[in-house]
């Protein structure tokens, strides 16, 4: 059973900052199309909002190691 349980919130975990990293970088880049010379804005501002999906990710690998092991 928690076999299943960590292997549903690792699933679930890394589905949703997969799909909020595309969109995010997506949008960035839609930016910088429309708007060239803002692009050290955009950039900076996109890269933390990626990293913060990312330890979403992070954070959802911690709770089925947790699940998991303990």
């Amino acid at each position: 059973m928690e076999s299943l349980a960590a292997a549903l919130a690792i699933a679930v975990g890394a589905i949703a900052p997969s799909i909020a990293i595309g969109w995010l970088a997506s949008s960035g880049l839609k930016a910088i199309g429309r708007n060239p010379e803002a692009s050290s804005k955009i950039q900076t501002a996109m890269t933390l909002a990626l990293a913060f999906a990312e330890a979403i990710g992070i954070y959802a690998l911690v709770v089925a190691l947790i699940i998991k092991f303990v």
